[in-house]
């Protein structure tokens, strides 16, 4: 009868232990217990839901940019269908980049160029994403995009889910969201510039509600496994303001009349 009331209590004890086990074990498959729909449909409606996204037209973006000693004034403006324009302004003078839909351009006045000139296909290429008004992620199989949930990962000690995004022009994002809010705390981005893979990273914070909806106040940026990045601060996200076509098309400029032949 000793043996057996061991028994017992060993069988007591043991239950428990092995539903924990079976707990701590069986946790990672959590991870694909949901799809790479689910969790982009969840950030999207962390964002504040499709159909205000879809409701929103156009949004003026104004802040600081600084990294290190330098610093400067930036603006962003978007509207659809795939137009943004984005000008950094120090002392008064402001570089341009903008892509309306079909072509992207700029102006570098810093550099010696005060004439609109057309930006490469390299370069043009984050502009386009960029004008995207909803972001990649949203309708991403209709535009292109190949997603996968490729399972979770910890950012700065918060648990993410970890999404591929494969991008219709071959750049590869991994979007790292946060597992309780599922709003976006990182974003690696692996792009072919002129023949070379670069490796970037943002990091996201300070989401605040405009309209409705939730968007990041703070960035920052750098190349991967860098120390030193570079940061924005959001003063003002402004949703729906009138916006004429013209900001994102590329000026016009007049030839300069030539000289009289003596």
């Amino acid at each position: 009868m000793k043996i057996e009331g061991q028994g017992m209590a060993s069988r007591r004890l043991l239950c428990p232990l092995i539903a924990w086990l079976a707990v701590v074990l069986l946790a990672p498959l959590s991870v694909f217990a949901q799809t790479v729909d689910e969790v982009i449909a969840k950030n999207i409606q962390a964002h504040g839901g499709l159909e205000k996204m879809k409701a929103v037209q156009t949004i003026r973006t104004t802040g600081k940019f600084n990294q290190g000693s330098f610093r400067a004034g930036f603006l962003q403006e978007n509207k659809r269908p795939d137009k943004v324009r984005e000008e950094f302004v120090i002392q008064g003078l402001a570089q341009i980049q903008a892509y309306d839909h079909k072509t992207g351009w700029q102006i570098s006045p810093f550099g010696g160029r005060k004439d609109p000139e057309l930006m490469s296909q390299d370069d043009v290429k984050s502009l386009q994403i960029d004008a995207d008004i909803d972001g990649p992620m949203v309708n991403y199989k209709e535009k292109g995009h190949k997603a996968e949930l490729v399972g979770h990962d910890s950012v700065e000690g918060t648990d993410c889910y970890k999404v591929k995004l494969t991008l219709k022009n071959g750049d590869v994002r991994y979007y790292f969201l946060d597992s309780d809010s599922f709003l976006e705390i990182k974003m690696e981005n692996q792009s072919n510039i002129r023949g070379a893979v670069v490796f970037t990273e943002n990091y996201y914070g300070d989401y605040e509600q405009v309209n409705g909806l939730y968007f990041p106040f703070a960035l920052e940026s750098a190349q991967k496994g860098s120390q030193e990045r570079a940061k924005f601060t959001v003063n003002k996200v402004e949703i729906n303001v009138p916006l004429d076509d013209s900001l994102f098309s590329m000026p016009v400029t007049k030839a300069e009349p030539k000289a009289n032949p003596k």
